[in-house]
């Protein structure tokens, strides 16, 4: 399947940050200010072009930087 082959950085970088931060996906959306669905749509890589500003608070509330978020 071309999705899994192409599964984001982005959504993977989301999921090793918030699991070494011990956030479910509900609390790290409520903590960001983001719906869960986007949250959860980001990290399982079938948004792979989110908002800035999600991935903005997205950051922020993880503590890391949207290029930490981007694998850059």
């Amino acid at each position: 399947m071309v999705m899994q082959e192409e599964k984001s950085l982005l959504g993977e970088n989301l999921k090793r940050y918030r699991k070494g931060k011990g956030l479910s996906q509900e609390k790290l959306a409520q903590k960001a200010g983001v719906t869960y669905s986007t949250l959860s749509k980001i990290e399982a890589g079938y948004n792979t072009n989110p908002k800035v500003l999600s991935l903005a608070r997205i950051a922020k509330a993880l503590g890391v930087t949207v290029t930490d978020l981007l694998g850059a």
